[in-house]
């Protein structure tokens, strides 16, 4: 009884894990920089960069700000050229940080 359980636990981690962990990744560690969006006319500089990120701790608490917007203003960019962003996990739901950084004037 006790080793079914045990499987069910596992088989429903490794199923249920997916979310917001970048487009690969690994169960025991993950480091990911990836491209998301960009401006389309090509107009803005990218002179100064700013990150955002969120964390998650073993799948209880999840806090901090990702969104372009927000990382935008914090860090002074009126003018967007590119967003791209980055994941690290660490077996998958012990610890998780999805960062969105964020380029421009």
């Amino acid at each position: 009884m006790k080793i079914k359980l045990v499987f069910i636990f596992l088989l429903s981690v490794f199923l249920l894990t997916s979310c917001a962990i970048g487009p690969t990744h690994g169960y025991i560690l993950t480091s990911t920089r990836f491209a998301g969006t960009f401006n389309p006319e090509n107009n803005v500089k990218a002179t100064k960069e700013g990150t955002g990120c969120q964390f998650t701790v073993l799948y209880l608490f999840s806090f901090g700000d990702a969104g372009a917007g927000s990382v935008a203003k914090q860090n002074g960019i009126n003018k967007i050229a590119t967003i791209d962003h980055s994941t690290l996990s660490f077996l998958t739901g012990v610890y998780r940080s999805y960062c969105t950084i964020v380029y421009g004037e």
